[in-house]
């Protein structure tokens, strides 16, 4: 629920019929625009901070009787703005749900609730300053700040080890930065929580296949349509000084009329009323203090704040980096620790959630805020933990019912985006064990033994003599039983005799050492 006697709800206010409009004081609203538009840019709270306090600039607020005054900015009042669903032009209630601390404690505490567990929301019954996509975006950002820096100040510096996101991958599960195990293969863990509380691991993911994303998205953003984006910076750079210029702007007016309004209130006051007359003076004194600072600093900031396009030099030499780089990242020139520095460069940390056994959910976030979002196949231990195997197998055994080559079908249901656990693609013996599952047999040698006129092959001697086929072809390869493989079939063939399986009798039962065919 909006709460209207806030201080921070500064832009929404209650015309005579009850019907809630947009503060008429167009600085007022230009300057909440510019926070929304500065936090866009610059992604983090604190720095829209350091922009107001960098260019002088003011936050309104209003006192318990509704009138507006100006107050430094602080990093309170900017995350109130941007986490207050009311400028989305929403109507929310439950946001938050009171817990007591104790038994008997009269001190309550308030929990702020994920949005998923808001109790009423209504969008679009106020007049907005942001879309609710943008309000979705910007709380995902402050939450994503929040676990970045809540517990790790720092990145650390790159090592040596063959994973290259070592010290910028964190969890997407609990926020914490993730550890590298080299064990068996290259994996990260998130063991934090462990290390607190004994719980067990929040969760590991295989590495290799978020290296390969990561660093395809970092070459290509060194490509040369990339380049492009510099221009667009720019354009935006200068966008915002416009908006930084404006404000300043109705800033100075605002004090200029403040200044006039001080001095029509001295000149009307009775000279003798000294008392009045000394408050007067000194509130048309301050009001031109506070105006001549504006003005000082708003002429120190005059000095021509412009963005050079890239010089044609330049850009060539960045298209020369690009196209050379990926194939110096492959040949081994660069060691690991290069690699690493090389992808901090644009890159500001990985965050990585296993939505599911065989899913990884991967956000890049870029310097200066980007992000880049995609959901990874990474490899499982078997096909029951594909997501979609029950659709795999469906589709093979429809396939091969007609007689398709395992081949073909693995090529077709890889295009359709089935692949094997180990795999990127579908791979044939993928095929070939889910079809055998089903008893479909392409050849009749795969479901019966073959028979060859006047020979005994070694399954059917094991067969006929109730042993194991391995204990045969162990003796055939120490040597115990002397055969060579038929050349046109390929197959150890033995005498269809009784002499044959009379001797075989006799070599297990230990009255043989060998036996020669």
């Amino acid at each position: 629920m909006v709460n209207w006697h806030s201080p921070y709800l500064w832009v929404l206010v209650r015309d005579e019929l009850g019907v809630v409009q947009k503060d008429p004081n167009r600085e007022v609203i230009n300057r909440i625009n510019l926070v929304f538009e500065i936090f866009g840019q610059r992604k983090s709270a604190s720095k829209v901070l350091q922009t107001f306090n960098s260019e002088g600039l003011l936050l309104p607020r209003r006192n318990r009787f509704g009138d507006i005054f100006w107050r430094k900015p602080s990093v309170a009042s900017i995350i109130s703005i941007l986490k207050n669903p009311a400028y989305a032009g929403a109507f929310v209630y439950g946001r938050t749900r009171t817990l007591k601390r104790g038994l008997v404690s009269n001190q309550p505490q308030q929990k702020q609730l994920p949005m998923a567990e808001w109790k009423i929301r209504v969008n679009d019954v106020y007049p907005a300053y942001i879309s609710w996509q943008t309000y979705e975006r910007n709380q995902a950002q402050l939450m994503d700040n929040y676990a970045e820096y809540d517990r790790n100040k720092t990145r650390g510096i790159p090592r040596p080890g063959a994973a290259l996101l070592h010290g910028i991958v964190y969890c997407g599960e609990c926020g914490h930065k993730m550890v590298v195990q080299y064990k068996g293969a290259t994996r990260y863990i998130c063991n934090s929580l462990r290390q607190q509380y004994r719980v067990p691991v929040c969760q590991y993911i295989p590495a290799d296949a978020i290296d390969e994303y990561v660093v395809n998205a970092f070459l290509e953003a060194l490509s040369v349509v990339e380049l492009d984006a510099y221009h667009k910076a720019v354009k935006t750079q200068q966008q915002s000084q416009e908006t930084v210029e404006r404000a300043h702007s109705q800033q100075i007016q605002r004090l200029q009329y403040q200044v006039a309004l001080a001095e029509r209130q001295f000149n009307r006051v009775d000279p003798d009323n000294r008392l009045v007359a000394a408050e007067l003076e000194q509130r048309w004194e301050n009001a031109l203090r506070e105006l001549k600072l504006a003005q000082e600093n708003y002429a120190q900031r005059q000095q021509p704040q412009t963005v050079d396009h890239l010089p044609k030099e330049l850009k060539t030499a960045f298209i020369n980096i690009g196209q050379r780089l990926p194939e110096l990242w492959h040949s081994g020139t660069l060691t690991q620790v290069q690699k690493k520095s090389l992808l901090r460069c644009l890159i500001d940390k990985v965050v990585i959630h296993r939505v599911a056994r065989d899913t990884v959910r991967t956000r890049i976030i870029w310097k200066g805020g980007d992000t880049t979002n995609v959901d990874l196949p990474i490899p499982v231990g078997s096909l029951a933990e594909l997501t979609n195997a029950q659709e795999l197998e469906t589709q093979v055994v429809s396939l091969s019912q007609q007689s398709i080559d395992d081949q073909v079908i693995a090529q077709q249901l890889t295009a359709q985006g089935y692949r094997s656990p180990l795999c990127k693609t579908l791979l044939p013996s993928t095929v070939k064990t889910i079809r055998l599952k089903h008893h479909i047999f392409q050849n009749r040698s795969q479901s019966h033994p073959r028979e060859i006129s006047g020979y005994l092959t070694v399954p059917q001697v094991a067969q006929s003599l109730e042993l194991s086929p391995h204990w045969i072809y162990d003796r055939i390869h120490n040597g115990t039983i002397a055969i060579s493989k038929d050349e046109s079939t390929g197959l150890y063939l033995f005498p269809n005799l009784p002499d044959t399986l009379l001797q075989f009798q006799k070599l297990k039962a230990g009255e043989l050492q060998n036996l020669r065919f």
